[in-house]
């Protein structure tokens, strides 16, 4: 915008309510970290509703939207010996155009921050993303559901649209492209010439040809590269499995580096994960067998997981696997989309739609919405104590633990147990009792009492809570979760 539109642009937005998400008047305010935040906060809310630009107004009365005046000047104003705008723009991700404007509007001094909307990810500066909710600048990522509207407003496929490498010969894509595994998981027929191969991986948007040459995108170089390390900018989204010899991280047995694509090398990452694992052996009918401590379904669902839903913005990290003696931690990069505590009964949400998809069409992870249903549940099969999901500032860690009996588990875990068996029930249209809480924990009818108390502690921290509270009975009583 110029000057001149923003001058004619003015009684309009001076007429907005105080709650206007995309717009934020201030009088003096010069603190550049604010600044700083203010300007990411504005594009992201200008996304999330649909507007050319977001604006940061100096000289005007927040509540009244009276016009004062201001003696901000941004143009003589610095952080350190850095000039104000220069200082923002070098700490905004990713970068985005806004423009300063000082004018004079009836009479008085007026500065005016007009900032495009986020268009690639939403934006963050000094590494957090802000936005607006109501007049209230906040972060983005205690609020999910507005972070998975910005996604999905500036479209979660850029970065499997990005290009890995460009210009390209058709006899190096298939030096690069693992196309035989793209053909073997799709089951389909390997073309008798290269140029049918070609054509079928740029159906797939793993390829972008121009005339001789091709460009492989970040789509195609993450799912099928022979070798990682051969795409400069995909090379740290390897996946690292660490082995410890102990519950801590002092004493490494062993760590490997992944550096297959995600689909090509699926299995083999799985299978290596498994051979690593602690196994138990148990006895049956004079039988000796040797038995995996952790279900494989778990472990597969939980590494596909962190695969697709990592956000690929994070740089210079990767998904990584932790084996320990008594746990295994499988996390990657980025925050979720979705409280963790509804992963069971909420419908995933991917900032890589492309990435998941395929890896669903190829049977490498579940269908939508049972995954960490499946990761529960064989949980309980495997008489595990309750898998753990937690979030941290950039990024998601799902913690499997190796058995343990109930008298050893704490309290969070019992909780966390009693929490996830109810949403379980719920899902499958069933309730949560005391009855079926003992069969998780396998404990004797005689000690429903102990059960009981394990129920209590769960509403006492607001997880669950009675189906029907008129029903005095304790031993009858139905339960399901908070949010029901």
């Amino acid at each position: 915008m110029t000057e001149k539109e923003i001058i004619a642009k003015l009684p309009e937005l001076l007429a907005l309510s105080a709650e206007t998400e995309w717009v934020e008047f201030k009088h003096n305010n010069s603190n550049p970290q604010e600044i700083g935040e203010y300007v990411s906060s504005l594009s992201n809310s200008a996304c999330l509703h649909k507007k050319d630009h977001g604006y940061l107004i100096f000289g005007v009365e927040n509540g009244t939207h009276r016009v004062l005046g201001t003696k901000f000047n941004p143009a003589v104003e610095k952080k350190g010996n850095e000039a104000l705008e220069n200082w923002i723009c070098r700490l905004l991700d990713p970068k985005i155009d806004f423009k300063i404007f000082q004018f004079q509007y009836q009479e008085k001094n007026l500065v005016v921050f007009c900032i495009d909307p986020a268009h690639e990810r939403p934006v963050k500066f000094s590494g957090t993303a802000y936005v607006r909710v109501g007049s209230y600048q906040k972060k983005l990522a205690e609020h999910p559901e507005k972070e998975r509207k910005i996604w999905d407003r500036t479209g979660a496929s850029t970065f499997e649209k990005g290009i890995a490498l460009e210009n390209v010969s058709q006899s190096r894509v298939l030096e690069l492209i693992d196309w035989e595994s793209y053909f073997a998981l799709m089951k389909l027929p390997k073309p008798s010439a290269e140029a049918g191969i070609i054509e079928k991986l740029k159906s797939e948007k793993l390829l972008i040809s121009k005339q001789s040459n091709h460009s492989i995108t970040n789509l195609g170089g993450i799912l099928l590269a022979r070798r990682l390390e051969s795409f400069e900018g995909l090379s740290r989204k390897s996946v690292r499995v660490i082995q410890y010899s102990g519950k801590n991280r002092l004493n490494t047995i062993r760590e490997q580096v992944g550096n297959k694509g995600y689909a090509s090398g699926f299995q083999g990452l799985v299978s290596y994960i498994n051979q690593q694992l602690p196994t138990n052996e148990v006895i049956e009918k004079s039988l000796r067998r040797v038995v995996k401590m952790y279900p494989e379904i778990a472990i597969r669902e939980l590494v596909a997981n962190a695969l697709i839903h990592q956000d690929f913005s994070e740089r210079g990290t990767g998904p990584t696997i932790e084996i320990f003696e008594d746990r295994i931690e499988i996390a990657n990069p980025g925050k979720p989309l979705i409280e963790p505590l509804r992963f069971i009964d909420h419908h995933p949400q991917s900032r890589n739609e492309q990435l998941a998809q395929f890896m669903r069409r190829v049977n490498i992870c579940e269908e939508r919405g049972s995954g960490i249903d499946k990761v529960v549940h064989y949980s309980e099969v495997y008489q595990l104590p309750a898998p753990n999901f937690i979030q941290e500032s950039n990024f998601i860690k799902a913690i499997l633990y190796s058995p343990r009996p109930l008298i050893q588990m704490d309290k969070n875990d019992k909780i966390r147990a009693a929490y996830q068996h109810c949403c379980l029930k719920y899902v499958s249209n069933e309730h949560m009792t005391n009855q079926s809480l003992r069969e998780r924990f396998k404990i004797e009818p005689r000690n429903y009492s102990t059960v009981s108390r394990i129920i209590s502690d769960t509403i006492d921290e607001k997880l669950i809570k009675e189906f029907d509270p008129k029903n005095k009975s304790r031993k009858y009583a139905k339960y399901i979760p908070i949010w029901a």
